[in-house]
């Protein structure tokens, strides 16, 4: 009885230091998605206005299902090109939520495009973002209700500047970025700060192959770089099919596997979703994280079409 208890313990322990470690990653890092080349503009301000029409873009993200207290994200962006200029826009809005925490960030983009070459542009884009992070003390268990440090906790407000370039042409890009510029410390009182901010710095590429009329290979690739956590790459194979259904798998550097699949409904509307399998120890203790995404594209038959897909 004695060694199963130690057993049932050490499971315990597990559980909590396992969630402890991803959760501070976490409160450090952007919020994460699997589906990532198809909401740059959440990562990269060069990005707005590059699709040539108005574009919107729904998300919501569940992670680690089973476990209490586990990341839950709702996203949604709008991006459209400024008439025949050169420049582009872009308004987002993002939800995170984890444990007690809440927090709403609103972002504003701008972006100019520069013809480089005959089928390549260059971005130029800048990022103003107001965010809103409240700390729920309800939902905590405190062993001193009287602790200063958990009395009057109000919503906290914290403006950012970021920026970004983005290479495109018909068939591939690349990008560079760093959404945030300035680091964010919440409720900090010189001695203690429950969460803190850091600058993110983000490089995205992806390539799309013919292999032959009905089938298209897209790459991509996402690598995220953030002082104090661990590098993290995903690494994307999708393939299109009679220009209709998308099928594909992802890899999460250390921590996850994933499959995806989309769907182009109409000319205008797109949906697509994902599914992340954790490789880490946490998969015992949850059933995976589930990622739904819809796409709506102001068509026009005069617009011309091209197999861009991101």
């Amino acid at each position: 009885m004695a060694i199963k208890n130690m057993n049932n313990m050490k499971t315990y322990i597990t559980i909590i230091c396992t969630f402890l470690v991803y959760g501070l990653s976490y409160s450090q890092q952007d919020s994460q998605y699997t589906q990532y080349m198809y909401n740059t503009a959440n990562v990269n301000p060069a990005y707005a206005g590059s699709r040539g029409t108005l574009s919107a873009f729904l998300l919501h993200r569940t992670q680690w299902v089973g476990l209490d207290g586990a990341p839950v994200t709702n996203n949604f962006s709008i991006s459209s090109p400024l008439g025949d200029s050169n420049f582009g826009i872009g308004l987002s809005f993002t939800n995170d939520k984890i444990g007690p925490t809440n927090e709403n960030q609103i972002s504003a983009d701008l972006a100019y495009f520069i013809q480089i070459s005959e089928n390549y542009k260059l971005s130029v884009g800048l990022k103003g973002t107001a965010n809103l992070f409240n700390l729920d003390v309800n939902k905590l268990t405190i062993y001193d209700p009287f602790d200063p440090q958990f009395q009057n906790v109000d919503t906290e407000f914290s403006p950012n500047v970021g920026a970004g370039l983005y290479l495109f042409s018909e068939k591939g890009y690349v990008g560079l970025s760093v959404p945030n510029f300035f680091e964010s410390y919440r409720y900090n009182d010189n001695n203690i700060e429950i969460t803190k901010e850091k600058m993110h710095l983000y490089f995205i590429g992806g390539y799309v192959f013919d292999i032959n009329e009905n089938l298209k290979f897209k790459p991509a690739l996402l690598a995220k770089v953030v002082e104090g956590a661990p590098i993290q790459a995903d690494v994307t194979a999708n393939f299109l099919l009679f220009d209709k259904l998308t099928l594909g798998a992802a890899y999460r550097w250390d921590a996850a596997v994933s499959g995806l699949a989309g769907f182009q409904i109409s000319d205008s509307w797109f949906i697509g979703y994902g599914y992340d399998m954790e490789t880490t120890k946490l998969a015992r203790y949850n059933s995976g994280s589930h990622e739904i995404f819809l796409r709506y594209e102001l068509f026009s038959k005069t617009r011309v079409s091209a197999p861009r897909f991101f």
